[in-house]
């Protein structure tokens, strides 16, 4: 591998490296011997070769910033009044569609969100029973349609799943449940 650089380089670097950032030390490295190298080749080569510049990119305490006593607008006691929202604030009831492919409908501020098939079927049915799931009858997430809503148990979900037995027609998942549950009694009187 060839070297970077020359030993005249490489003294100049070790006699400059302390105080002078990466950056200003590659511009007086380019400028003295006509190179082109970069703010990282140097950063590279100073940790290869053990050179520090003792700077720690952080104020030491009792620094005063260069820009104190000046005003640059920002924070204000009125800049942010009571009540007001973000461009981006969705009001309640708003429905979107997210990367999961569910609808999803705004129930609460701030930020809570739903998915819209559970909203209508707990709307109409109460709450989903423990163990048990909602699924589409015929597998499209954006059907809400209360006839495609299928409630079924996290057993004949995982026989559903294993077999393949959800359908692009409600009507033929729905057999496929029945199916699901054959299944699983021909499985547990195996298992007898």
């Amino acid at each position: 591998m060839a070297r970077l650089f020359t030993p005249e380089q490489d003294q100049f670097l070790k006699n400059h490296v302390k105080g002078i950032g990466n950056a200003e030390l590659a511009t007086m490295l380019n400028e003295k011997f006509g190179l082109s190298l970069t703010r990282k080749q140097v950063k590279v080569y100073k940790r290869n070769h053990g050179l520090s510049s003792g700077l720690k990119g952080y104020f030491k305490k009792g620094h005063v910033p260069a820009n104190k006593g000046t005003h640059n607008g920002g924070w204000e006691p009125t800049q942010f009044k009571k009540g007001c929202r973000p461009h981006n604030y969705m009001p309640i009831g708003t429905e979107c569609v997210k990367s999961d492919g569910y609808i999803w409908v705004k129930i609460a501020d701030p930020g809570k969100w739903r998915q819209k098939h559970l909203l209508l079927w707990e709307h109409v049915n109460g709450p989903v029973p423990k163990g048990h799931k909602i699924i589409f009858g015929d597998g499209d997430r954006r059907n809400v349609d209360l006839n495609n809503l299928i409630l079924v148990t996290d057993k004949q979900l995982a026989v559903l799943n294993r077999k393949g037995l959800i359908q692009n027609d409600a009507e033929l998942t729905r057999t496929g449940i029945v199916l699901a549950d054959l299944f699983s009694k021909m499985q547990e009187r195996k298992r007898r």
